[in-house]
């Protein structure tokens, strides 16, 4: 089937469903493939068929439908920066560029590398449009017939993405530690069998150590390939950490790690393995949170406060561009023609006070984010 989201099937079953407030709320989280028509598809950010989580949300008030709409933005802000280590930017989507059939939508918007925005996932108040447009009713403790209030949120493979656009590097992926498939991967070093021998017990001894910790540990025990090629691999891979052993390593009780974060002999450092697993631990630790500030030391470097529409403009042309608004959607629609760059969000840590729109001079009581986006 060829739709956009699941808001129209989950509403028609709903109306099937729902008869009386015992019924809700209804809390329901799928996880499923969407077709959707993309006249110019790109890798993962816009593709005729992805991977998503959704959630469709029904209530008998507009209050916990307001707080769930909210929570699930929380849940991604939340997910954005303390896993995939992205600053993101919790905000309020405008009139022009809300869903379709909400009353409210809110997004989480990010930087790429390359100064462009990207919606990082979106949570929407649907009020009771949705209900009214599917007879979604229930009976309430007087009862009486009440339309319910319905969520409705997701996130993509998008996000995707996002983690390779904002870590990535001309090495290739760049993970971080929370999210990589394997966060520490083991290249052993030997040139004989009696080597061979002393350096694989040595690694699996590491191995059974870091696992039982509950680190994702992978051995790279591939035959016929130089330690070399196996290093450059797992750096496009984007493995947060490499751990060398070789024969003087075991000798020495070290074994030498490598941060991916850090090519070059910069992320290099000797660890004793006496107490391994608090010092891989903590490495991890460091690659997570590097990532993260060097992320949002990025996202900070780009964007502007701009003054004047010509500031303004030049600001859109590298990043993002912060500034009042006086939420006028031919005023934004003008900005969008002008400029290429469209209102990413209304971020909702506001700033005291008012200002003047820096398009049309209008008071505005809110300031935007705006750029040019996927």
């Amino acid at each position: 089937m060829v739709r956009p989201t699941s808001e129209t099937i989950i509403g028609h079953m709903w109306a099937k469903w729902v008869q009386s407030y015992r019924d809700l709320p209804i809390l329901m989280n799928q996880w499923n493939s969407v077709v959707r028509w993309e006249l110019r598809t790109k890798l993962f950010l816009r593709t005729l068929e992805f991977y998503w989580q959704e959630g469709h949300t029904a209530h008998a008030t507009r209050e916990e439908a307001e707080a769930e709409t909210r929570q699930m933005l929380d849940v991604y802000t939340d997910f954005a920066v303390n896993d995939a280590a992205i600053p993101v930017i919790p905000g309020r989507k405008s009139e022009s560029e809300k869903f379709a059939g909400a009353d409210v939508t809110y997004a989480i918007e990010a930087i790429m590398g390359d100064g462009k925005a990207l919606q990082a996932g979106t949570s929407h108040f649907l009020g009771q449009n949705f209900a009214k447009a599917f007879e979604i009713r229930y009976l309430d403790q007087t009862g009486q017939l009440q339309y319910c209030w319905t969520t409705s949120w997701g996130l993509s493979t998008r996000f995707v993405g996002a983690i390779i656009m904002v870590h990535g590097d001309d090495q290739g992926l760049v993970l971080p530690p929370k999210l990589a498939p394997f966060q520490v991967v083991i290249v052993p070093i030997f040139k004989n069998d009696d080597e061979q021998a002393r350096v694989m017990e040595n690694v699996a001894k590491i191995r059974a150590e870091l696992t039982a910790a509950g680190i994702r540990v992978k051995v790279d025990e591939r035959d016929g390939l130089t330690p070399g090629f196996k290093f450059n691999d797992w750096e496009m891979r984007g493995v947060p950490l490499r751990i060398e052993i070789g024969p003087k390593d075991v000798a020495k009780g070290s074994v030498v790690a490598a941060r991916r974060d850090k090519p070059g002999k910069e992320g290099k450092s000797f660890v004793q393995q006496q107490g391994i697993v608090a010092s891989i631990g903590k490495l991890l630790d460091d690659v997570q949170k590097a990532l993260y500030d060097r992320a949002l030391a990025f996202r900070e470097a780009n964007t502007a406060d701009p003054k004047t529409y010509d500031e303004f403009k030049h600001a859109v042309e590298k990043g993002f561009a912060y500034a009042w608004w006086c939420g006028n959607e031919q005023c934004e629609a003008n900005i969008k023609e002008e400029t290429k760059a469209t209102m990413r969000c209304i971020p909702l840590d506001q700033p005291a006070g008012s200002g003047k729109c820096i398009h049309c001079g209008s008071p505005a009581k809110e300031k935007a984010i705006f750029a040019r986006a996927y």
